[in-house]
């Protein structure tokens, strides 16, 4: 059985290794079936490439670790781990109304108490503006992008189409003349959208088994750019993840959606499109995603007030989510060895009994 810290021990972050990214960029497109790229002034600035798995794990800085988290972050390690592949670090603090760098830092103590470890300095997204605004210049070269002067209200009314719980854009905005984009833009500054294709964007999920998506049925042309000027979630991801040399992408089921949508981006840039894999989400009792507000799934709260040791929590998640038979202590050395992450295939949620609150 799993014990608790008593109070005279101690949890001392490890270090990790200070080592920099280049900068780069490359840009493309033609269409998602039919793309071109002309790489003569950009391949000398790419990052060295090899053949190893590389992972990442992208917290953004908006509360502290939770369950939910840790969970997707433990099986992305345990994948590149395995592989012996390498793990970088982002934030995603794109968005400074929300973000924190006190919950940052709380992300970093708390993994590093569990024993992770990443093999670069991370790297935050608010400092990648530049990159950001070259990979937008091309993708508006290219036609791709438009004005979108529509209100939260116009796209959230009564009769909007919705693809699950998102909104599907019906491209209202697509076809203004220059003369109504000018006009509108008088009365309020636009968000920018890329125009998508009609037709099937397609990959074999590491968990989720075969995906297909139509994005103009999934999603429609989606943001870019918000009306506030800051880059939209799914340019940047994309961005990062080819700069970063990423080939390994595992993140939580919850961001299925969004792969179609960084696998357009992929093509129109000419980025080479890593692995995906979506984990089911962890969920309470009564079938609810567990969220940062909840102090009870709080790693900090876990490990420090509750007194659990590092060992111990990373055996009950890896337990409750079925990769492992037994509810004991595990090491991540011992996860990557023992957990059968097979376990995890076509599961969309996993949830968590009342008899495994901590």
């Amino acid at each position: 059985m799993c014990s608790q810290l008593s109070k005279n021990d101690s949890i001392s972050p490890s270090s990790y290794k200070e080592e920099g990214l280049p900068l780069y960029s490359n840009h493309t497109y033609v269409s998602y079936e039919d793309c071109s790229y002309d790489r003569k002034s950009n391949l000398d600035n790419k990052p060295k490439q090899n053949n190893a798995v590389v992972g990442r794990f992208a917290p953004t800085p908006s509360g502290k670790l939770h369950l939910g988290n840790l969970f997707s972050f433990m099986v992305a390690y345990l994948v590149a781990r395995r592989a012996g592949g390498s793990v970088l670090m982002r934030i995603e603090d794109l968005d400074p109304a929300r973000s924190k760098q006190i919950y940052a830092d709380g992300v970093f103590r708390s993994l590093e108490a569990l024993g992770f470890e990443w093999d670069n300095q991370p790297v935050y997204q608010s400092s990648r503006t530049e990159a950001y605004q070259e990979a937008y210049q091309e993708l508006d070269r290219k036609g791709l992008l438009y004005p979108c002067f529509c209100t939260r209200a116009d796209l959230h009314s009564a009769n909007a189409p919705h693809f699950g719980e998102e909104v599907l854009y019906q491209g209202t905005c697509r076809t203004l003349t220059k003369l109504e984009q000018e006009a509108n833009a008088k009365r309020r500054s636009p968000a920018t959208r890329i125009a998508v294709p009609d037709e099937p964007i397609s990959f074999n999920d590491l968990f989720q088994g075969l995906q297909s998506f139509n994005l103009t049925e999934c999603s429609g042309d989606f943001i870019i750019q918000r009306s506030d000027g800051v880059f939209a979630y799914q340019l940047a991801v994309t961005v990062d993840d080819a700069w970063m040399g990423v080939t390994s992408v595992v993140r939580g089921r919850d961001l299925l959606t969004s792969t179609p949508r960084q696998i357009y981006l992929q093509k129109c840039l000419g980025y080479a499109t890593p692995t995906y894999g979506h984990v089911p989400l962890l969920v309470d009792s009564d079938g609810h995603r567990l969220a940062k507000r909840n102090q009870s799934t709080d790693i900090d709260y876990l490990l420090n007030e509750k007194r659990i040791k590092p060992e111990c929590l990373l055996g009950k998640i890896a337990y409750l989510a079925g990769i492992v038979d037994e509810m004991r202590s595990f090491s991540l050395e011992e996860l990557i060895q023992y957990a059968n992450l097979k376990a995890l295939n076509m599961k969309k949620e996993l949830r968590i009994p009342d008899s495994f609150v901590f």
